[in-house]
């Protein structure tokens, strides 16, 4: 059983997943709501001895000047995701958890993200060891104040642009040196993701930011005995294609094309509605089909922003594929959810799951995690149902 108190801290900690997950945390701690959603509360996982609401303690970093109540009543006023009742409720929580908000770092973020910050942010210097020395003090300073016996940081935060990191050092004992001057630019996901592993606490990336991805963060973890996984959560259309896509290759449908076009409008879509950050999305939602299906049919993934749906994202797919006889046939499909109503519950199954994963003393890629991800690294399984016996073998092991 899981003895001692156990800290969250989300990168981007007064955004929509961040601010929902949090309301969540205390109205269940409160008893307020159910537990439907939680894949961590599913009955074959109730002798894990997993975390248990009044353990688990909210920190973070936030780059934006707003406070978590602020962020919680725009899921609220803007999109009607949140029940105005339940925000009320735990306002007195919201409060004090953000004074354990501190301030994040800009570092390769991108001008898009950049452009959000508050000013004093925007004006800040610092090497990238700067940086990732300023968020390990604060996670430290956080862990001492409240006695935690682990730290679980989860990246919620919006997606950066694409990274190419094929000419880095492969070992972090060659890479953390270029840190010091500021030859590598690592994007924020990463510098987060080190100064984790460097504190010996699991990372988990839930955006398609590079995060800890790269192989000399991989090598860092190994070193400090720690465990990290990501990326991209898979929470809606992705979740219908990894569902749906073996159907078709187990029936030897062939699939010739696969459209799918989403709208949204919240702060995730301002980000998104810059090419750039947009690529790096796509991309994610985009790799799977070709791994399941074995084959590379035609693809297009859009996203769009679009104000009036707020947090509520609208995905509609278009699948044409070839039946007996060759003849053509259409499925189409639409999903709506809230977005982040549909992230938070798997950020807090992660955070149960990788504290588990740490206590037990695993280290590396937490690849049985699979399910949770867009991308998840270390397997090229993307099979739905597959991945969900890889974590339940897992948690039998």
């Amino acid at each position: 059983m899981a003895r001692s108190r156990v800290g969250i801290w989300l990168i981007g900690a007064r955004g929509g997943v961040a601010a929902t997950t949090i309301v969540g945390l205390a109205a269940l701690r409160r008893g307020l709501v159910d537990t439907v959603g939680l894949v961590s509360e599913l009955p074959q996982f109730a002798e894990l001895g997993l975390a248990t609401w009044d353990n688990l303690v909210i920190g973070g970093h936030e780059i934006r000047n707003v406070t978590l109540y602020d962020a919680a009543q725009q899921l609220v006023d803007v999109s009607r995701a949140l029940d105005p009742r339940l925000v009320v409720a735990v306002k007195e929580d919201l409060d004090a958890i953000d004074a354990n908000i501190k301030d994040g770092t800009l570092l390769n973020v991108g001008a898009k993200i950049a452009g959000l910050a508050k000013d004093e942010l925007r004006e800040k210097k610092e090497t990238p060891r700067q940086a990732i020395s300023r968020i390990q003090a604060d996670i430290s300073a956080f862990a001492k104040q409240h006695e935690l016996a682990d730290v679980i940081v989860i990246n919620v935060s919006s997606t950066e642009p694409p990274f190419d990191d094929s000419k880095l050092p492969t070992s972090w004992n060659e890479l953390a040196p270029l840190l010091e001057t500021g030859e590598c630019h690592l994007p924020a996901s990463s510098l987060y993701g080190a100064a984790a592993l460097e504190l010996g606490f699991p990372y988990v990336n839930f955006t398609p930011s590079v995060g800890t991805a790269i192989p000399a963060l991989c090598d860092l973890a190994e070193q400090k005995k720690t465990c990290h996984m990501g990326h991209d959560g898979k929470t809606g259309e992705t979740l219908l294609k990894s569902t749906l896509a073996p159907m078709f290759a187990h029936r030897n449908l062939q699939v010739m094309s696969w459209v799918g076009h989403n709208i949204f409008g919240n702060m995730d879509a301002t980000v998104l509605d810059d090419p750039e950050n947009k690529k790096t999305k796509a991309t994610s939602k985009d790799r799977l089909l070709g791994e399941i299906f074995g084959y590379h049919p035609q693809t297009l993934v859009t996203i769009e922003k679009i104000d009036s749906m707020g947090d509520w994202k609208t995905a509609w797919d278009h699948i044409h594929f070839k039946g007996f006889l060759g003849t053509p046939m259409v499925m189409q499909f639409t999903w709506q959810g809230a977005d982040s109503l549909l992230a938070a519950p798997l950020v807090i199954d992660l955070a149960r799951f990788a504290e588990l994963a740490h206590r037990r003393g695993e280290t590396g890629l937490l690849t049985s995690l699979a399910c949770f991800f867009k991308s998840p690294l270390g397997t090229n399984q993307n099979d739905f149902a597959k991945q969900f016996d890889m974590l339940e073998a897992w948690t039998k092991s």
